[in-house]
């Protein structure tokens, strides 16, 4: 085993959580931690102007809990879930985990044809829904057999869901186990249709002691969260502060503008930083003064890493996870020169990590392969997808999809994407380096680099580039984009340049890319390689309109 120093770092955390006793269940975590923290704010909405207490939170889940179970609702049942952030979600989390039910999350930006696909596909036979997503619904063309009218929730406020008397406890008649089935969590469906990840209470429970377990390591007790609640993300966020007795503070509408007063404004230690703000807010003399500790900063480039760390006086971290697994690796404290390759970490505990190459074989350290993924309560499978399964499980392990380099310590440095490797004239090209490359010029806020038909090459690279605030096509020309590009090897600079004014993006804030269209564009294409720009016939055959 690796003695470099972020190791036995990791191996105390590890440590630590093996002398933990696991509650048995999401009902019990709840209970206890309302048992153990009582008055204490779990959860500040302070858009909407609402605290909810560690009792408040267990109590009003009870509630809905038992105005679900006599609906009808019981253990193993199916049910939708389409709310914006604030307190009726995470409510709901647990009313239905109480009744050992099956959420299933919804993206509260889908239309009529999403959820025709998501809840037959989840064999839903309830929705709990927003008001303000009714149209949605309304405007679905196959609606599922079982699925009972849906229960309407208007604002923050749960109606008739917990219109009866205060429950300091709830017992639906028989046992709820960690591992039950807690989630059908879909994944965000950027390319094909998207798969409902088979996730257990344990899971949860796992996820969310590991990570609250990081933030105690840093002394950080309030913690601020804007991913949708519909998203993992959303989930694991405000439950790893749960886990440690902390405060979730929740966006309910994200601003990059308002981003650092909030962080002052509420006292926060740890926040998920997005790397825009660097660009998009102007460095000030207060920066260095905020509350933050430590902050998560995922998939940045070692140079922005660098330059947050230094003007917010923080420490800033990339990791890796996924739906499919929870937390699979962490990057420590004390990482050392590993930082300077960009290192998404070392495994996180109750996980093990190996690269392989296309036939499956172990690669050795410093080569590049497919990563693979294994350990307690990873998910039980893609509902109803053997095909997916099939291709995803090697065994006990889950291949991830994600091309990786781990070396001799067994840190791990990410690649890019299977799926988004650009294969030129018989290389492989990572999109994702290429976007990091482009992102270092201080003009250009966000990249995508995408593959585009080419008669000779197969495929060649366009960038569509999203420039930062205060700044215009003027001051990074295509000229200027193709000077900048000659830091890569030949062979990965961009063919194309194309600039946006935002972008489609998926429910977590991600570029969709598959979604890309003309459309989006706010100049013609520019090919880089002839200095022209290309007539609309041709740039149709390259993006569609």
């Amino acid at each position: 085993m690796s003695t470099h120093a972020g190791q036995v770092e990791i191996n105390a955390l590890s440590a630590r959580l093996n002398d933990i006793e696991f509650p048995p269940s999401i009902p019990a975590f709840c209970e206890a931690q309302a048992d153990r923290y009582g008055d204490a704010i779990a959860v500040d909405y302070f858009q909407d102007e609402v605290e909810l207490s560690y009792t408040a939170l267990h109590q009003r889940s009870n509630r809905v809990a038992a105005e679900l179970l006599d609906r009808g609702y019981r253990k193993g049942a199916h049910i939708a879930v389409m709310l914006p952030n604030g307190p009726a979600s995470v409510i709901v989390w647990f009313a239905i985990m109480k009744i050992g039910a099956v959420l299933v999350p919804v993206n509260t930006a889908y239309g009529g044809k999403e959820l025709d696909y998501l809840l037959n596909q989840s064999d839903a036979q309830a929705l709990i829904i927003g008001a303000d997503y009714l149209s949605a619904f309304e405007s679905m063309q196959q609606r599922p057999e079982l699925l009972a009218e849906p229960i309407i929730v208007h604002g923050n406020d749960l109606g008739t869901l917990e219109a009866g008397s205060e429950l300091a406890a709830f017992d639906p008649g028989y046992p709820i186990a960690a591992t039950d089935l807690a989630n059908l969590q879909y994944t965000s469906g950027t390319t094909g249709f998207p798969k409902g990840c088979m996730l257990t209470q344990d899971y949860w429970l796992l996820l969310s002691h590991s990570i609250g377990m990081v933030h105690q390591s840093y002394g950080s007790s309030r913690l601020f969260f804007w991913a949708p609640f519909f998203y993992m993300d959303g989930q694991w966020s405000f439950l790893s502060a749960m886990a440690i007795g902390g405060t979730a503070i929740v966006v309910s509408q994200m601003s990059l503008s308002r981003f650092l007063g909030w962080l002052r404004e509420h006292e926060a230690h740890y926040c998920v930083l997005p790397e825009p703000i660097l660009k998009a807010v102007p460095a000030s003399q207060d920066d260095a003064s905020l509350p933050l500790k430590m902050v998560h900063a995922f998939g940045w480039r070692p140079s922005a890493r660098a330059e947050a760390e230094k003007r917010f006086d923080i420490v800033a971290r990339d990791s890796f996870g996924m739906t499919e697994v929870g937390p699979a690796m962490v990057c420590p404290r004390d990482a050392g020169e590993k930082l300077e390759l960009n290192t998404c970490g070392l495994a996180a505990p109750f996980r093990e990590t190996r690269v392989v190459d296309d036939e499956g074989n172990e690669c050795p350290p410093g080569e590049t392969g497919e990563l693979q993924i294994r350990g307690r309560s990873i998910m039980l499978g893609y509902y109803k997808r053997p095909d997916a399964n099939a291709d995803t499980f090697d065994g006990d392990w889950l291949r991830t999809g994600d091309l990786f380099i781990k070396d001799e310590d067994g840190y791990h440095r990410i690649v890019g994407r299977l799926k988004e490797m650009i294969k030129r004239a018989g290389e492989n090209i990572s999109a994702s380096e290429v976007e990091a490359a482009m992102r270092e010029a201080s003009a250009i806020a966000e990249a995508a680099a995408i593959a585009v038909p080419d008669e000779m090459r197969r495929e060649e690279v366009m960038v569509l580039l999203k420039l930062a605030v205060g700044t215009s096509q003027a001051d990074m020309p295509p000229a200027a984009v193709h000077e900048h590009a000659t830091r890569l090897a030949a062979f990965k600079r961009p063919r194309y340049v194309a600039y946006v004014d935002e972008f489609p993006r998926t429910a977590t804030n991600k570029i969709a890319k598959t979604a890309i269209s003309l459309g989006d564009l706010v100049s013609p294409i520019t090919d880089l390689q002839n200095q022209r720009e290309l007539p609309h016939d041709d740039a149709t055959q390259l993006l569609p309109n």
